[in-house]
């Protein structure tokens, strides 16, 4: 491995709930980081709207919309960009407040309530 590129993170256990998985990815990418924290949290943001691109990209080449390219990817590219948006925007929002958890519960809930529909039984 190059000396210049970090270790990968740590894995995490098989079925791990997601922001236990996104405390590692956030602590790794924190270990890691050689940016100022302002810069770093805006490089995050950035990083957000580079993976929202690349959904983007994948369903152009899944429809084959570009005549030079083709159908350059298939659906399941489409279904692994959007989860890579989901993880940088969870590590994002972890970034930004230690109770990401909290902040994202609280927003689905009030996004729920505007819909007129009642949450689902034992808050899941």
């Amino acid at each position: 491995m190059d000396s210049h590129e970090p270790d990968p993170p740590r894995p995490c256990p098989a079925q791990a709930e997601p922001w236990d998985s996104v405390e590692v990815l956030y602590a790794w990418l924190e270990e890691h980081n050689r940016q100022p924290p302002g810069e770093a949290l805006l490089l995050r943001m950035l990083k957000l709207a580079e993976e929202t691109g690349e959904v983007a990209q994948a369903v152009i080449g899944a429809i084959g919309q570009n005549p030079r390219k083709g159908v350059s990817h298939d659906w399941d590219d489409v279904r692994a960009e959007l989860c890579d948006v989901i993880v940088t925007a969870m590590v994002a929002l972890r970034t930004l407040s230690p109770d990401a958890r909290a902040v994202l519960a609280a927003h689905l809930a009030r996004t729920t309530a505007r819909t007129g529909t009642a949450p689902p039984p034992g808050g899941k």
